[in-house]
């Protein structure tokens, strides 16, 4: 049986792609001196296509941070209950802000239900655009090989 949030509706992956079930977007990536920065929107924004194409030339996760349904099983940073990946980035990276981010998916966010605090106060730092394959954010994303 899955983890759910408190009302009953399926965790959200803070960490999605824009072509995921039930997409949308959270925040705006930008970059200060190469490192990826989530500035958070105040409201959900829904995927349309018509919002992809405006982040061109660029890839939209350059762009757009994006929130997705947990895809759970079909995702190979999950165990079978947590998220890997949620516990890799706490235990590997120093948080990114001092206090908690506004967040619009927080109640239904798969890191805050699992790792609570620990993973807002890490999450701004994370992008799913990682042009180069190394640096402690990419190394995270890697899944252990088991």
């Amino acid at each position: 049986m899955s983890v759910m949030a408190k009302n009953a509706r399926p965790l959200l992956c803070p960490s999605a792609q824009p072509q995921m079930q039930e997409a949308e977007v959270i925040g705006v990536q930008l970059r200060q001196e190469g490192v990826a920065h989530t500035a958070y929107l105040n409201a959900r924004l829904p995927v349309t296509e018509d919002l992809l194409e405006q982040t061109a030339p660029l890839p939209p996760t350059q762009v757009l941070r994006f929130a997705a349904r947990c895809e759970e099983a079909r995702c190979r940073h999950f165990d079978g209950k947590d998220c890997r990946l949620a516990k890799r980035i706490v235990g590997g990276l120093s948080p990114a802000v001092d206090a908690l981010p506004a967040c619009v998916i927080r109640r239904s966010c798969r890191w805050f239900a699992q790792e609570r605090e620990a993973a807002c106060l890490r999450c701004p730092q994370i992008s799913t655009y990682l042009p180069q394959r190394d640096g402690a954010i990419a190394e995270l994303a890697e899944p252990e090989m088991v």
